[in-house]
């Protein structure tokens, strides 16, 4: 698993880009220009790995497009040590790029292919989340609450009600909502009954699974 100057110097170039799309948050910069995005792809894939485009990886899933990463992380507003709950684990790299700014992480994913996979893949990188769950995001993991941010990166069709339960005061759930497209949406709990909605635009992901059992 090499990391070689040509992809550094791609990394480089990606965050560049990243800056003239908009994204002004230096902790989300470095942590994008410090995660080797090209060993979460196959390697028939590699020398896409810095364009700024999604891919699919597996279990019918894809590596979201840095830009999307990037403005989820910049809108989540983390910083160092905080409690952190991903739904939607995928290939690792949004977890890597989160780990890279030093929060504490609670990762969930309902693919059992993909949660074998990348429990085994994001610890070899050195990316060690606290908890790697495989189960259901839509009941997020209510024994570990309440987080400082929870992050969903998979469109969900409604917000799930247990997230919103689950954040501290002053917490955010950054969340796609919407069924073909969605809107990038960012709730922030006011207090235990409030919680104050900000839309960001369109986007698109593949959605978010429910167990049905």
């Amino acid at each position: 698993m090499k990391d070689t100057f040509t992809h550094q110097g791609m990394r480089k170039r990606l965050v560049e880009n990243l800056k003239k799309k908009g994204i002004a948050s230096q902790n989300v910069l470095d942590a994008i220009g410090a995660v080797p995005r090209h060993l979460f792809m196959d390697s028939g894939f590699i020398h896409h790995a810095y364009e700024d485009k999604a891919f699919p990886i597996a279990a019918d899933q894809t590596i979201s497009q840095p830009y999307t990463v990037a403005r989820q992380t910049e809108l989540l507003s983390v910083k160092k040590g905080d409690k952190i709950l991903e739904i939607g684990t995928g290939s690792g790299y949004q977890a890597a790029v989160l780990l890279e700014i030093g929060v504490t992480l609670f990762t969930i994913e309902r693919q059992n292919e993909l949660f074998k996979k990348t429990n085994l893949f994001l610890p070899k990188l050195g990316y060690k989340p606290k908890r790697m769950i495989f189960g259901d995001g839509y009941i997020g993991l209510e024994e570990e609450a309440p987080f400082d941010g929870i992050i969903v990166t998979a469109g969900a069709p409604y917000v799930p009600n247990p997230l919103l339960a689950q954040l501290k005061i002053g917490g955010k759930l950054v969340i796609p909502v919407g069924d073909k497209t969605q809107i990038m949406t960012v709730f922030t709990r006011k207090s235990e009954t409030e919680f104050e909605k900000e839309e960001y635009g369109e986007f698109r992901f593949v959605p978010l699974l429910e167990d049905k059992n």
